[in-house]
């Protein structure tokens, strides 16, 4: 009884629901050929009399042929075979991450893009601030929601711990982006990788709370 009744609403919004464009002008095209195979059929009554028509099998038949033209694009790009880490345009079927090199104390280290919270800011607003100081009009990307994806937390080297402040706090945004690619900067100072290559770059304990929120997304984390 329920597997009926589950059938019958399905048929009842298959029959509901709006048809594509194609699919009018499918049932426009056969509507045209039955009049035209009608015994009563009078030319002059059709307002594209004496014109060329394209019907929707002329189109299909054109798509087919192109679509058998199509040849994809090579997987493998020139920057896949130098390794080049430093572009877009590389592991085309796998989805890339933004990490930037810092200079923290004497060391430099590589790292999500971050920067320092100014009073008055929103998280978010210090997010965005910080990208676009990295990228400036480079990159157009879009930030999801107003909450941190992730947190990181760490301890200051004992020498400049404070009985206030002992550690600090790293809030991570998730962005998605839409456009761009970072021409300008330095090669050497940034990198576009997958989530396996991260261990390749970031510390064990920043990796490990790293790999918390990151997941397989067309993202970057800031």
């Amino acid at each position: 009884m329920e597997s009926a009744f589950t059938r019958l609403l399905e048929q009842m919004e298959l029959e509901k629901s709006l048809y594509a464009d194609h699919e009018l002008r499918v049932f426009e095209d056969e509507e045209r050929i039955r009049r035209r195979q009608a015994n009563n059929y009078d030319s002059d009554e059709e307002e594209d009399a004496g014109q060329d028509i394209v019907t929707s099998q002329d189109l299909e038949d054109v798509w087919e042929q192109k679509l058998r033209q199509f040849k994809p694009a090579a997987r493998v790009q020139e920057a896949d075979k130098r390794n080049d880490r430093s572009t877009l345009n590389r592991r085309l079927d796998e989805k890339l991450l933004l990490l930037v090199k810092e200079k923290v104390g004497d060391e430099e280290i590589w790292l999500l893009p971050q920067s320092y919270w100014t009073p008055g800011e929103t998280m978010r607003q210090t997010a965005e601030r910080t990208l676009s100081t990295l990228a400036g009009n480079e990159l157009q990307a879009v930030f999801m929601g107003n909450a941190p994806t992730g947190v990181y937390k760490y301890k200051y080297p004992r020498a400049i711990q404070t009985s206030s402040n002992v550690g600090a706090k790293v809030f991570f945004f998730k962005a998605l982006l839409i456009n761009g690619d970072l021409e300008t900067r330095k090669k050497k100072d940034h990198v576009w990788v997958t989530k396996s290559e991260l261990k390749d770059y970031l510390k064990p304990n920043y990796l490990k709370q790293v790999n918390r929120f990151i997941f397989d997304s067309s993202t970057i984390y800031v």
